[in-house]
């Protein structure tokens, strides 16, 4: 029988490629597990497709109507996963390697879609930090804001982690409103095309949204225009082919790119072996060069550790190395599986080789190895390999040579500043970390090594129990790196999202801008008529809604008051003579909580209606000293809504405390909780 065809997803169809397939050998038997091509498609036809139909379908969507689509295809991955292990184990990857991959793939969706639905707006345009206030009277502003870009996101994924590699940058793209063309590796894209088929068969994609081509991607790059992105994942040399392909230049295509990194890890100069830091380095050493067999653009290349413990550090290591089983992944018993393919494995071969003229291999046998089930010859099995670099500082290999595989060098370091300069010599990372219970040490790698390196774990006692370590991008924080490890920055919540954006810097009168934004601006028309704001639902209730209060006097006998019964005695509110010294202070004012009391007590209506909470303040400002005898009043102005749910909304107030002069005394933002 033979291996089955992978498809193309086109147009909203999956199309065979016309002849020319190309065999994906199983990286644990050799076998034929799958046959790929994408020859005979039309490249142009496809980006026209997501141009003129997936865009046009996402961008009628909000950010969160796009949230909960990510939602439910996290949903659907995680009630098929066990469809994808079984297919899983054929890359070479344990159950443990594919649970990164396969349910940190859909976490990443749901982390995405939660991030949507609490950072960003229930809108299609989202804001991009406070208004700017251009003119003297504030008649003419500008404001800065995201929208989608009109293109296509051309995503090319790396072998490692054909589900988790494909999801963490669809994840952004689709929240942006962008549709995508995935282009996974060759060696495991019958994973990918798995992983897409079950979220196709969900039905929540629109059409156009997403396509996937399982082959070469032919004459692609050639109809790409400057409202594309390209998001790349690969090595250093490929990418450099692809930044430079002359429609790349000449259109000013947006280019995303992680590519390869010597990661860093050090042991503190504060760590002896009989620390907890001490240990915890050697088995996040040993994880980091075995899980994936070490195939992980984060996975640690070079161990670095003070001179004096070298040995210790090594015989450690040896140790630990010592009890990883190699073989057929899908065997319980099994640490590590294989490489990805026999040429995979022949390269890091070679790397080693070349790692090997200036350092002494001290643990395994890069051309021998003793596997649990799997074929030893048909398979593409290696045993995890420890070098040794006695002298890194006069050593280049070290810091230049990738082995893409179970492979990490040891080496010393003899000060804090000669640990910062080892690990910076990689020229740019995707991660390093540093294992200390120094917060000064941490201080100083941060402000030596942060320039160099896209992310530093910072590991010890007290974090180690819930870390989530050194090799695990996170959909919160940044995925990417300076230099050798391409200038990207991959996920990092909203700023993942805003690759596939275009930031556009408004200008208009408040109203104006209130009309594009959706969102209230000082200087733009309210509505103060009746029914009282809080009287209306969240469907009900428009931006610029108004009340304005009747004024109230603050009495000394109210601060005192106010003093005793909260218990703030602050000399400002209590002792006239001592708050004149104060250069803040004519003399006794009232207390700022106060002042938020009382102008609540001006603003609110009482009575049971759409207001179900106070969810909070944001941007809170006193900005007028309130003696007693000032009257305050207020101004609360519906500024912006949000949806949570089907039940209530998050609607945020404008609030604007003044006194008898209009002076402004305090100012915020007030968000309550509003029935639907």
């Amino acid at each position: 029988m033979s291996a089955p065809i992978l498809k193309n997803f086109v147009a909203g169809k999956w199309v065979e490629g016309m002849g020319g397939l190309v065999e994906i050998a199983s990286a644990v038997t050799g076998e034929t597990v799958a046959q790929t091509s994408s020859a005979g498609l039309d490249f142009k036809a496809m980006l026209d497709h997501a141009r003129t139909v997936g865009g046009p379908a996402l961008r009628k969507l909000t950010f969160h109507d796009r949230a909960y689509i990510l939602k439910d295809l996290g949903k659907a991955i995680m009630e098929c996963k066990e469809e994808l292990y079984k297919l899983n184990f054929q890359t070479g990857a344990t159950r443990k390697d594919g649970w990164i991959d396969i349910e940190g793939g859909a976490g990443t969706l749901f982390a995405m879609s939660s991030t949507g639905r609490r950072h960003l707006p229930d809108d299609k345009i989202f804001m991009d930090g406070p208004a700017e206030q251009i003119s003297r009277e504030g008649s003419f502003m500008g404001q800065h804001i995201y929208t989608p870009r009109h293109g296509v996101a051309v995503h090319i994924n790396a072998f490692n982690f054909p589900v988790w590699g494909m999801l963490e940058k669809l994840a952004p793209t689709l929240l942006a409103g962008v549709p995508a063309i995935v282009k996974p590796a060759t060696n495991t894209a019958y994973l990918a095309e798995a992983a897409l088929r079950i979220m196709v068969e969900t039905g929540r994609l629109p059409d156009g949204a997403v396509q996937l081509i399982v082959g070469s991607v032919g004459d692609l790059f050639d109809h790409l225009t400057g409202q594309d992105t390209v998001s790349f994942t690969g090595s250093a040399q490929t990418a450099s082919k692809l930044k430079n392909h002359p429609r790349i230049t000449s259109q000013s295509v947006r280019f995303v790119a992680e590519q390869d990194s010597l990661n860093a890890s050090v042991l503190g100069p504060d760590a002896t072996p009989d620390t907890p830091e001490f240990d915890l380095f050697i088995k996040e050493v040993v994880r980091e060069m075995t899980v994936k067999a070490g195939q992980k653009c984060t996975a640690i290349r070079r161990a670095i550790v003070p001179m004096d413990l070298l040995g210790a550090a090594e015989d450690a290591l040896k140790a630990r190395l010592a009890k990883i089983t190699v073989g057929d992944p899908a065997n319980d018993d099994v640490r590590m599986g294989a490489l990805v393919s026999q040429a995979q494995r022949d390269d890091v071969r070679d790397k080693i080789a070349i790692l090997a003229n200036e350092s002494e291999i001290v643990f395994g046998d890069p051309h021998k190895v003793e596997v649990i089930g799997g074929d030893i010859n048909r398979g593409a099995f290696i045993s995890p390999v420890l070098l040794r670099c006695d002298n890194p500082q006069s050593a280049v290999n070290v810091h230049e040579v990738e082995a893409f595989g179970p492979v990490s060098t040891l080496m010393p370091y003899n000060d804090l500043d000669d640990a910062i300069a080892l690990c910076n010599r990689g020229e740019g990372s995707l991660v390093m970390s540093l294992f200390t219970h120094d917060g000064q040490i941490a201080r100083d790698f941060a402000l030596g090594a942060g320039a160099y390196h896209g992310r530093i774990a910072i590991i010890n006692r007290d974090s180690a129990k819930e870390s989530t370590g050194h090799g695990s991008p996170l959909p919160v924080l940044v995925h990417g790196g300076p230099g050798r490890a391409g200038g990207g920055e991959e996920l990092g919540g909203v700023r993942g999202v805003k690759h596939y954006m275009q930031r556009t810097a408004i200008q208009g009168s408040p109203a104006i801008i209130t009309g594009v934004t959706n969102s209230w601006m000082k200087g733009a028309e309210t509505d103060a008529s009746a029914p009282h704001p809080f009287r209306l639902k969240f469907g009900d209730l428009n931006i610029g809604k108004t009340i304005e209060t009747k004024p109230r006097t603050i009495t000394l006998d109210d601060i005192e008051h106010f003093a005793e019964f909260t218990g703030d005695n602050f000399y400002a509110h209590m002792d006239d003579e001592a708050a004149k010294a104060n250069p803040f202070f004519p003399g006794r004012v009232a207390h700022g909580y106060l002042i938020l009391s009382f102008a609540a007590g001006l603003f609110v209506d009482p009575a049971p209606g759409p207001v179900l909470a106070n969810y909070g303040l944001d941007e809170l400002r006193f900005l007028t000293p309130v003696p007693a005898g000032d009257t305050i009043k207020v101004r609360l102005t519906a500024k912006s809504k949000k949806k949570r749910n089907d039940e209530y909304g998050e609607v945020r107030w404008d609030v604007l405390v003044t006194n008898q002069d209009d002076e402004a005394v305090a100012s915020y933002d007030l968000l309550t909780m509003n029935a639907i």
